[in-house]
């Protein structure tokens, strides 16, 4: 199981959001090339990297944030907000982002998940946002009446690198991850799922591996920022 040590941007500063409710934010001291660079001294490979701004705007806003970051390591970024063509795809990966995650182009345009999943093999990550079992869109903002367990079906076989699930009840409560509905989706299809939201303490996450086979990966996000867990520990499991 890969551990995503998470990092949101707003304004270029290290947020995480209530619920995806923009009007509840919490801002942290460091700075996202800070913060990634501890992750990647403390040993972490994998990092997931949410452009907030750009999921607001609908364009890529923070690529010099991330070209900083990836001047200071090796890590391997999944990275998404505002990603709404294959220009973007081609833009980031030639940045060196290792994923490029799509989220409402995808929902919204699935002959573009397509494609972009032909020409850039392996590489694209679906993210979906899901309220009481229905995909949110448009940085959490747009919420439409289409079930995760039914647009899973329909993507099945368009070789997804993998896909994030998260539970936006969840996120960032810090009140334990929705395991049951994300493992039971996760059984709903081949492609690899990672689990997001709510992780609240390092147990939650040794549950996740030792109990949960079938989950390919989990992001932990506002529980590292709060000291909820230590993220030295983290690095070790």
């Amino acid at each position: 199981m890969i551990i995503f040590p998470a990092i949101d941007i707003k304004g270029g500063k290290c947020v995480r959001l209530l619920k995806g409710d923009f009007n509840k934010v919490t801002q942290y001291e460091k700075l996202p090339a800070e913060q990634a660079e501890i992750f990647f001294n403390l040993g972490f490979k994998n990092i997931h990297i949410i452009d907030l701004d750009g999921a607001l705007e609908g364009k890529l806003v923070n690529k010099n944030i991330i070209k900083n970051i990836l001047n200071k390591s090796n890590l391997k970024i999944q990275y998404g907000g505002g990603v709404r063509s294959l220009q973007d795809v081609d833009d980031l990966l030639n940045l060196g982002v290792d994923k490029v995650i799509v989220g409402t182009i995808a929902i919204e345009n699935m002959e573009f998940l397509k494609d972009a999943c032909k020409r850039y093999k392996d590489k694209i990550v679906v993210a979906l946002d899901v309220r009481n079992g229905f995909i949110a869109s448009s940085g959490w903002k747009k919420q439409t009446r289409i079930l995760a367990s039914e647009f899973v079906k329909k993507i099945e076989f368009f070789k997804i690198s993998r896909i994030i699930y998260t539970d936006i009840n969840k996120d960032g409560t810090k009140t334990g991850p929705n395991i049951k509905d994300t493992s039971n989706f996760s059984k709903l299809t081949k492609i690899p799922v990672v689990v997001s939201g709510g992780i609240s303490s390092i147990n939650d996450i040794k549950s996740i591996k030792e109990n949960f086979p079938n989950l390919y990966g989990v992001i932990v996000g506002k529980a590292i920022y709060d000291g909820t867990i230590d993220i030295r520990k983290l690095s070790t499991i």
